[in-house]
C-alpha cells in the first residue's frame, strides 16, 4: 500500500489569519498522518503555522523559504 500524495494548498497572497484558518480547514478533512503542504507569502505564517501545529497536535515536518514563499509540510495529528 502506497502513501497518498500530500494535499497542496496555495495560500500565496493571503494575509493573517487566513493562511492558518485555511490550513486548519484542510487538515480537518485529512486522516491522521496525512500530509498537507502549505505555501504562503505572509511573513506572519512563519510564526502562526508552527504555533498552530503545536496547539492542535499536528507535526510540522518541514519548513522552508524560497524568496518570499514560505513552505510548510504538516502531518495531521491524531
Amino acid at each position: 500500500m502506497t502513501k497518498a500524495e500530500p494535499l497542496r494548498l496555495d495560500l500565496k497572497g493571503l494575509n493573517c489569519p487566513l493562511p492558518v484558518l485555511k490550513a486548519g480547514k484542510a487538515l480537518f478533512a485529512l486522516k491522521p498522518g496525512d500530509l498537507l503542504v502549505v505555501e504562503a507569502t505572509d511573513p506572519m505564517a512563519a510564526i502562526d503555522i508552527p504555533h498552530f501545529c503545536r496547539q492542535k497536535g499536528h507535526r510540522l515536518v518541514d519548513q522552508t523559504t524560497e524568496g518570499t514563499v514560505l513552505r510548510f509540510t504538516i502531518a495531521k495529528g491524531e
